[in-house]
This record gives C-alpha cells, structure tokens and sequence, in this order.
C-alpha cells in the first residue's frame, strides 16, 4: 500500500501551531517566535515533510521563482540551426544550481527585442507566474521602457550588463573594455601588427566596450585597427574571414566577439591552407565549453556567465528576502592560453 504523503496540516497538528506559522517557518520570516519556529523545525524533520510551493506561498507573497530572459530571435536561430546556444547553457547552470541552493526554481523566456514588444510579454509573464525577480541580459537590459515597468510594479531586476546614465538597478558584468584590451595586447606582444577584430551586434552594449578596448590597444602601439560586425554569427564570421584573409596584405591575428565566430575563422583559415598559430593567430570570447575541442584548441577571454547569473539570482533571493545588495558587481575573466595563439609570422 502506497505510503500518505506528509502535509502541511499534519506538521501544524504535530507543531501544535497554524498551517499559516508553518509557512512562514519554511519561508524564513522573522514573524514566529523562537518556540514556534523550534516546534515546527522539530516536527518537520520527525514527519520527514518536504513542503511543495503552493505551501510555502501561504506565508507570503513569494512565488520562489527567478525568471531570466534572453534575444528570442537569436536564440531559436542558433537552435533551429542545431548549433545549440552555449551562452544559454551557461546561464541555466549558473542560474539553476544558484536557486535550487536556496530552494528556488528558476525560468526562462526568450523575449522579442523590440522594446514595445518586450514590454508586452514579460507584462504578460509577471501577471501569470509572478516571479520574485527578473534578470536582464541583453539587449533587454538596455530596455529604458521595461526596466521602468519594473520599477512601476515593484519587482527587482537584475541587469548583465555595465552600469548605464539612462538605466538605473543592479548590475553584474565583467569588465569588457578591459578584457579585449587585454587580448590586443597579448597579440601584440607577440609581435603581430595586422590585427583584426570581428565584432558582435550593435544591439549589444558590451559589443561596443570590447571594440574600444581593442581600439585603444591598438592605438597606443600605433597600429592601424582591421574591424568589422559579423553579428555573432558563424556564417557572417565566415564571409568576413574570406574576404580578410584572401587578401595579400591579411592579417596574421583575429580577435573573434565570440566562440561561434573563431570557429568560423578557423574554418576558413584549413579551407585556405592557412596554419593555425604559424600563419594565423585566433582569440575569442566566451570560452564555452567546446573551444577546448577545436582544431587546434582555441584560445579565448573566459567570460563569467554561470557566474554572473548565479550571482544575479542570489541579489534577486536576497531582495525577495527584504536584503539589500550591491548596485554593481563586476567578475573577473581570464586570458586562457591554448593552442591557436602563437608568435606573429616573419
């Protein structure tokens, strides 16, 4: 005979207490007394009770979901495309193991980038699953018109992106500007002078950072900068790299905005009988988890962003708990050294 599960009321009758004191008890509120929460911690470990959601929403207005949104468009393209979305991997483990730590679930929505549009879906999502907070990645982050409904309706917000003048709320990013200065820097180092940078979408603000990064490296070694908007996508990546490298002046170093991109260059680079690093050097960004399976292994910035949205989460947990955070906080990337970088050819 199949076992009755434990509820709510079977803890309260053995606590001596309201199913609503139970709830707040799971739920951490500091309106129990310290006998009340004792009794009830009690006879929630003797009953084994595991309290499902709709309990521990008794004691207040949490729903103990996180919801994170993401480009709609550009994310079916890469999954109708079977290339898969390493960026939203990243996030859902960064964002699930954070949640699930402090017994939470988090959501995902692909969201349309147009801002009106925007605006009108997540609308429609609060008004349905009332998540706890919501995280912005871009674009939607740089959304002026959906933080403020936000805002409107008291519901904290967390942003991937850098700090904004127009856009105020938390913000976690790495320091972008940075990161491909670095990378430029690194090139040059070894000696490489014709250095191209592929760059991501304008839609996207940190896209902007990372090219003045790669500007400003550029500059202060006195070289003439090689740049370009391939949109993150493979096949524009690859366009973009044909056309580079098939000329007589090429550069010998391309800096590609993301994984997707470089694998692209490295693509073109075996399809002109061009070696990779004796020819040619590649770094990208992201560093998902296939560049160390490239051909040769890619070297690349490590971008946070398991890190960034577990973080993120933990901000939105502490505010639906009433604990304030942080406005900014920014995470380091790495410089990972692999095989596609080496001394410029003489």
């Amino acid at each position: 005979m199949k076992k009755q599960a434990i509820t709510i009321e079977d803890v309260a009758r053995a606590a001596s207490v309201s199913r609503q004191t139970v709830s707040r008890v799971i739920n951490r509120m500091p309106s129990v007394s310290a006998k009340a929460r004792e009794r009830v911690e009690s006879a929630i470990a003797q009953l084994g009770y595991s309290p499902n959601l709709a309990a521990r929403r008794m004691g207040g207005a949490r729903s103990f979901l996180i919801m994170a949104i993401n480009d709609r468009a550009r994310t079916i393209e890469n999954w109708a495309a079977g290339r898969g979305n390493d960026w939203v991997d990243q996030m859902l483990y960064g964002g699930m193991m954070a949640c699930e730590a402090r017994g939470y679930h988090m959501l995902f929505e692909l969201v349309d980038t147009d801002q009106e549009e925007a605006v009108r879906q997540v609308r429609r999502v609060l008004s349905s699953l009332q998540p706890d907070g919501i995280i912005l990645t871009q674009p939607h982050s740089q959304n002026a018109a959906l933080v403020e409904m936000l805002k409107e309706q008291g519901k904290p917000y967390a942003r991937i992106d850098l700090p904004s003048d127009n856009i105020d709320g938390v913000s976690i990013h790495m320091n972008e500007e940075s990161a491909a200065e670095s990378a430029t820097r690194y090139l040059i180092g070894l000696g490489h002078e014709r250095i191209g940078f592929l760059a991501g979408s304008a839609e996207y603000a940190g896209s902007h950072f990372r090219k003045d990064g790669y500007l400003e490296a550029m500059d202060s070694a006195g070289l003439e900068p090689l740049l370009d908007s391939a949109d993150f996508s493979f096949d524009r990546a690859a366009d973009m790299a044909r056309l580079w490298l098939g000329r007589q002046a090429r550069p010998t170093a391309i800096i590609a905005e993301n994984d997707e991109m470089a694998f692209a260059v490295l693509h073109v680079a075996d399809e002109l009988g061009i070696e990779v690093p004796k020819h040619l050097s590649v770094i990208s960004f992201e560093d998902t988890p296939g560049v160390r399976f490239s051909v040769p292994p890619l070297t690349a910035i490590r971008q946070p962003t398991a890190a960034m949205i577990a973080r993120a989460c933990e901000i939105l947990m502490d505010a639906a708990e009433g604990e304030e955070s942080n406005d900014e906080t920014v995470l380091p990337f790495q410089l990972i050294k692999r095989e596609t970088t080496g001394p410029a050819p003489r």
